[in-house]
């Protein structure tokens, strides 16, 4: 089994947290990669949030990069839920 890739994304009051992929997809539409991070861990009592981002995997540097439209925003979402909603999916 490959070893999980471990993210630490620093939030805006300069916070560092782990995150792993929860799952990566293509997009023809935008020609891009997303993947989806979660934390490594949560918390009790508090929410599980989810970050997409645009994934570069060959970038040296910047391989997390944000959206940057309303369309790649709805069009993650959708593909979120799709995979969060099908039984068969997860």
């Amino acid at each position: 089994m490959a070893e999980e890739e471990i993210f630490i994304l620093t939030d805006h009051d300069g916070s560092e947290r782990e995150f792993k992929e929860l799952f990566s997809f293509d997009s023809k539409d935008f020609n891009r990669a997303y993947i989806i991070l979660e934390p490594v861990s949560v918390n009790e009592g508090e929410d599980m949030d989810v970050v997409p981002f645009i994934y570069d995997k060959d970038a040296d540097e910047g391989m997390l990069q944000p959206l940057e439209t309303d369309e790649e925003y709805d069009m993650v979402e959708e593909v979120m839920n799709t995979i969060f909603n099908d039984p068969k999916l997860q």
